[in-house]
């Protein structure tokens, strides 16, 4: 990865350039244009491994960890005293291995990878839906591994279909329906977390409420899947993830009373 990404006229992008980018996608959600820095070669290889520093993906981690904390979190833990619903982690059992690895790639290959491939939709995201039900035990890791070289042969074969973009009509359709498909995966992204809580007697309209966190981050995932490519989602949604649970983790070994 590049340590610096390059704007217009050859400087530097900043973050703050990346952010108000961000939020204009949000107005308008749309395919183009990518953001500078892309190293100039295969597309294919591009989406999996872009150009992007991890100081990059540090700052937007740190952005969601603030926004959260400050604005979205408080909203999700009264919503949750106000409901009963309590949350399923564990603090003696942290999910290291699912936060970190499974959840980051099964998540964004079920509800990011077909929007810029939309040719492999139809397929990828049944099967990857069925894989993350199954969990990060033996068989949802075979068919994590099974998608992911599915994913891979053509291009690593060679073959034309790799790279064979949809008919015309069928991708003048798909620009027109795209904003709607954009907030409708970030929507059913934070509609799955809710099974990292034990609902209760919850009511239907605070269950949005419980989710707020997981919504925006899943708007941020988004955008960056779309101007980044699918490696840097990945990688921001592991880094997102590991944060909060870096520190539980701290919290346990040096104040145990105190994480009880």
């Amino acid at each position: 990865m590049t340590k610096r990404q390059s704007g217009r006229n050859g400087k530097p992008m900043r973050f703050r350039d990346e952010l108000r980018d961000f939020f204009r996608f949000l107005r308008r959600p749309g395919f183009t244009p990518r953001l500078p820095g892309r190293r100039a070669g295969d597309g294919w290889w591009q989406d999996w491994f872009p150009a992007l520093s991890v100081g990059r993906l540090l700052k937007w981690a740190l952005f969601l960890w603030l926004v959260n904390l400050v604005f979205l979190g408080p909203i999700a833990v009264a919503a949750a005293g106000v409901g009963g619903a309590t949350h399923r982690l564990r603090l003696d059992d942290i999910p290291w291995l699912q936060a970190l690895l499974w959840a980051p790639i099964i998540e964004e290959l079920v509800f990011r990878y077909g929007l810029r491939r939309l040719g492999h939709a139809w397929w990828m995201v049944p099967v990857a839906v069925a894989t993350m039900f199954m969990g990060p035990k033996w068989p949802g890791v075979l068919a994590l591994t099974g998608i992911l070289v599915v994913c891979w042969l053509p291009y690593l074969a060679g073959t034309p279909s790799a790279r064979r973009p949809l008919p015309w009509k069928y991708r003048t359709a798909y620009r027109g329906a795209f904003p709607w498909v954009f907030h409708l995966s970030s929507v059913l992204f934070a509609a799955v977390h809710l099974y990292n809580f034990n609902l209760h007697q919850t009511p239907l309209w605070l269950l949005p409420l419980l989710v707020l966190p997981q919504w925006l981050t899943g708007l941020v995932l988004g955008w960056l899947r779309i101007r980044r490519g699918i490696g840097a989602s990945m990688l921001l949604h592991a880094l997102f993830n590991g944060g909060p649970l870096l520190i539980v983790w701290i919290v346990i070994q040096v104040a145990p009373d105190l994480a009880m």
